[in-house]
């Protein structure tokens, strides 16, 4: 954990006269659970865009991995899962199978054949988000949850080293959103797997990532998870905010 995998220094962005972005510098180290929080329009979904390279800002810079983000070429380290649980169509004709290797596809080439190996490594993947007992079923036949979990896996299979989820619980069934995030922090803690986790749950912050973020045009916050729930949330949203914390299933709140 010495060098940060993502580097974002004074990165300010305007859209006209509008400022989205003010001065953020942001670090995420290697095996970090980093949760990114803020208001309604506070420049969240442009951050990670600018992370991923979808938008130039108009100052600052980013390096993932060590690299400027103008000669980065290894994308396949990054994994994205964006907010697909409450769009999918449900006639849409792949199976669970089918929708996790094309996450092996990005990563070989959609002209090669799936070997063995590669079998088996989507079948690995599906039984570590609990969804190999599905793997024949059709996409559309899950529950939100179900398919947040599939599309995971999907960025999963080709082993990247950073994991961005963009709001996954939008469309998700209350009663399957902790569950989720309790898989997250077990990828986090099994696999070593390094997670930026974009949400407006604030409560989501204090019980299962390592560290938060909160964003409203610049950063009002970036600390561990204990120093944000002491922390005085009201300039950031402009009002008083409750921080409510989640329960774990083998404990009370945390």
């Amino acid at each position: 954990m010495d060098e940060p995998i993502v580097k974002m220094t004074d990165i300010s962005l305007q859209y006209g006269h509008q400022t989205i972005l003010e001065n953020i510098n942001l670090n995420i180290k290697k095996g970090e659970f980093l949760g990114l929080v803020g208001p309604n329009g506070s420049g969240k979904s442009t951050l990670i865009r600018t992370l991923l390279g979808l938008v130039s800002p108009d100052e600052g810079n980013v390096q993932l991995f060590n690299k400027p983000l103008n000669k980065f070429k290894q994308w396949e380290k990054i994994g994205f899962v964006s907010q697909k649980a409450n769009n999918i169509n449900t006639g849409f004709p792949a199976t669970v199978y089918e929708v996790v290797s094309m996450g092996v596809y990005a990563k070989v080439g959609m002209l090669r054949f799936l070997n063995r190996q590669h079998k088996r490594k989507i079948d690995e993947t599906l039984e570590s988000v609990g969804m190999f007992e599905y793997k024949n079923r059709n996409i559309g036949e899950l529950s939100g949850g179900q398919q947040q979990r599939v599309f995971i896996a999907r960025a999963l299979v080709s082993e990247p080293d950073i994991l961005i989820l963009d709001e996954p619980t939008v469309g998700v069934d209350a009663s399957s959103v902790q569950k989720f995030y309790q898989l997250l922090t077990k990828l986090n803690h099994e696999k070593q797997i390094t997670l930026l986790l974009v949400t407006h749950d604030v409560g989501v912050m204090t019980s299962y990532v390592s560290n938060v973020a909160c964003l409203n045009k610049t950063l009002h916050f970036h600390g561990s998870s204990k120093d944000f729930q002491e922390s005085d949330l009201s300039s950031m949203y402009g009002h008083d905010v409750q921080v409510i914390t989640h329960e774990h299933e083998h404990g009370g709140s945390h």
